[in-house]
C-alpha cells in the first residue's frame, strides 16, 4: 500500500465470505450514516492531560522525531495530529521526511547515531527487519492497553513479531477500488462493472466514446503490484494468495501465469492506457489520479485503480468525490471479489516516556479522528466515529473495513522481504514495470520474479 507511503503486513488468517461482504458494503455509495462510537477513557498512573478519550502524561521540555515516507497533504494532515499531541503534553514533535525504502533510510540514521524516536513503517516485513536488527522497542503497557481496546485482533497481530507487540497500525487502506470520471461514464453510457469481463466491456465503451479508459501509475512500481494482487486474489483464491505471499509456491506456478495473462488483457492494449505503456511508465501515482479528473469530460483517462487514499489527490483537482469522482469495487476475476488491505504502523525506535506516550496517542481514537476529518485517510481503529469521515464514500469504505474485523488479506508485496516487495527499481516493482513494457513476455516475467523472490527470501531482507 502505498499512497505516498506503501502499506504492509505480516499475516493474518482470513476468511473470504466476510471479505466479500465487506467489499460489497464498501462501495455502496448511498450509505452515509455515522455512529457515535466512543472508547472508554484510558487510565494512567502519571500526572496527565486528559482531554479526549486517552490520558497522556505531561512532557514539557521533551522533544521527539517521527519519520515517515509521507509527502503533500498526507504529511500536512499528520502534522496536525502531531500538533494536537504537542498541545496536550507540552512535548515538541518534529516530522522527519524519509525516503523509500524506509528501512535503508533508518539504517543510515541509526548508523549516524540519530535515529528518530518513532518510524511509520509501511510493511510487516519492515517491522520484522527492525526487530531483527534490534532497532524496534516493544510497546509499553499504556500503549498496549490502548491498542487492545481499539483494534481487532487481526490488526494487532500484524504488528507483532515473536509474540511481542511492536507496531500500532495508525493508517490503513482499502486497495481494491477503481475510481472513475462520472462525466465520461455518463457521456459514454458506461456502467459500473462487477466482473473482469464487464470491466473490459466498459473499457471498450469508454474508448469508443473518445476517451482513453485507464490511467496506470507505472513510474511507481507499487501500484503495479496492487493490480496484480487483486487479480491474483480473486482468480487464484485466498489459500494460493497466502502461499505465494510466503513464497511457499514459486512465481513460476501456473496460477501466476493465469493472473499475468489476465492483466495483459488491459496492460497489453496500448489504446486502453493513457500515453500507452511507455507513457504509463513515466506516470507517477499522483499524476495518474489527477489526469483522470481534470479536463472536464475529455480527461486523459476515464478510470484509475488504487486505494481509498486516492481522495487526497482528487482533492487537488476541482472534482468532487461522490459526484464527479465515483468509485466501484475491483471487479471479480474468479469466484469472489478481492479485498486487499494495507497500512502504516508506528514503531518505537527510542524507548522513552515521550515515545511511548505518542504511540499511545496514535493507538487512540483521538488521533485517528483528527486525521479522518481532514480526508484521504482510513483508520483500522474501531472506535473512530463514522461521522469523522468527511463524505459518504469515505464513511462507507471505513465502515466496511471495521465490519471485516479480522477477515482481510494484507498487501502481498508488503509481506515480502523489502528487497523484493518494497524497493524502487528492484524485485517485484521492477519486474512488473518490465512486464507493463512488454506484456507478451509472461514466461520471462515469471522467471525473473521467481529469481528475485528466491534471493530475497533466502537473505530475509
Amino acid at each position: 500500500m502505498r499512497s505516498t507511503s506503501s502499506t504492509n503486513r505480516t499475516r493474518t488468517t482470513v476468511r473470504t465470505a466476510a471479505v466479500v461482504a465487506a467489499g460489497a458494503l464498501a462501495l455502496s455509495l448511498t450509505a452515509c450514516g455515522g455512529s457515535d462510537n466512543k472508547s472508554d477513557s484510558g487510565k494512567s498512573s502519571t500526572p496527565s492531560e486528559s482531554t479526549g478519550t486517552v490520558t497522556l502524561p505531561k512532557l514539557n521540555g521533551q522533544s521527539l522525531e517521527v519519520a515517515a515516507v509521507w509527502t503533500g497533504a498526507e504529511q500536512k494532515n499528520f502534522k496536525t495530529v502531531l500538533a494536537e499531541f504537542e498541545k496536550r503534553t507540552g512535548a515538541k514533535v518534529t516530522f522527519v521526511p524519509a525516503q523509500d525504502p524506509i528501512i535503508n533510510f533508518l539504517g543510515s540514521k541509526i548508523a549516524g547515531g540519530q535515529p528518530p524516536d518513532i518510524a511509520m513503517l509501511p510493511q510487516p516485513g519492515a517491522i520484522k527487519q527492525a526487530v531483527d536488527k534490534k532497532w524496534a522497542k516493544p510497546l509499553g503497557p499504556e500503549a498496549l492497553a490502548e491498542l487492545q481496546k481499539n483494534y481487532s485482533q487481526g490488526w494487532q497481530d500484524i504488528g507483532k513479531v515473536g509474540g511481542k507487540q511492536y507496531g500500532v497500525y495508525y493508517k490503513a487502506a482499502n486497495k481494491s477500488l477503481i475510481w472513475y470520471n462520472a462525466k465520461v461514464f455518463a457521456n459514454a453510457g458506461a456502467k459500473e462493472p462487477k466482473t473482469w469481463q464487464e470491466l473490459l466491456t466498459t473499457a471498450q465503451t469508454v474508448y469508443d466514446s473518445g476517451v482513453t479508459p485507464f490511467s496506470i501509475a507505472g513510474a511507481d512500481g507499487w501500484p503495479l503490484t496492487d493490480w496484480f494482487e487483486n487479480v491474483y486474489l480473486s482468480q487464484a483464491g485466498p489459500e494460493k494468495y497466502d502461499e505465494l505471499a510466503q513464497h511457499k509456491i514459486k512465481w513460476t506456478d501456473p496460477s501466476v501465469k493465469e493472473a499475468l495473462t489476465t492483466l495483459a488483457q488491459i496492460w497489453g492494449k496500448k489504446a486502453y492506457i493513457a500515453g500507452g505503456q511507455n507513457g504509463a511508465l513515466q506516470t507517477e501515482f499522483p499524476a495518474s489520479v489527477t489526469q483522470t479528473f481534470t479536463g472536464g469530460d475529455q480527461p486523459k483517462s476515464a478510470m484509475v485503480y488504487e486505494g481509498d487514499f486516492v481522495q487526497v489527490n482528487i482533492g487537488e483537482t476541482k472534482a468532487k468525490v461522490g459526484t464527479d469522482a465515483k468509485v466501484f469495487p475491483f471487479p471479480t476475476v474468479g469466484s469472489t471479489a478481492p479485498v486487499v488491505s494495507g497500512g502504516d504502523a508506528a514503531v518505537i525506535l527510542k524507548d522513552s516516556k515521550a515515545a511511548q506516550a505518542l504511540a499511545t496517542f496514535l493507538a487512540s481514537p483521538d488521533a485517528a479522528t483528527i486525521q479522518a476529518k481532514l480526508g484521504g485517510y482510513l483508520s483500522p481503529n474501531k472506535n473512530v466515529p463514522d461521522s469523522a469521515y468527511p463524505n459518504a464514500v469515505q464513511r462507507t469504505i471505513a465502515k466496511s473495513l471495521i465490519a471485516a474485523g479480522d477477515d482481510f488479506r494484507f498487501d502481498m508485496s508488503d509481506q515480502a522481504p523489502q528487497s523484493f516487495g518494497g524497493t524502487p527499481g528492484k524485485g517485484e516493482w521492477k519486474d512488473l514495470q518490465d512486464f507493463l513494457k512488454n506484456p507478451t513476455d509472461i514466461a520471462g516475467t515469471q522467471a525473473q520474479l521467481e529469481k528475485d523472490a528466491a534471493a530475497a527470501y533466502a537473505s530475509g531482507s
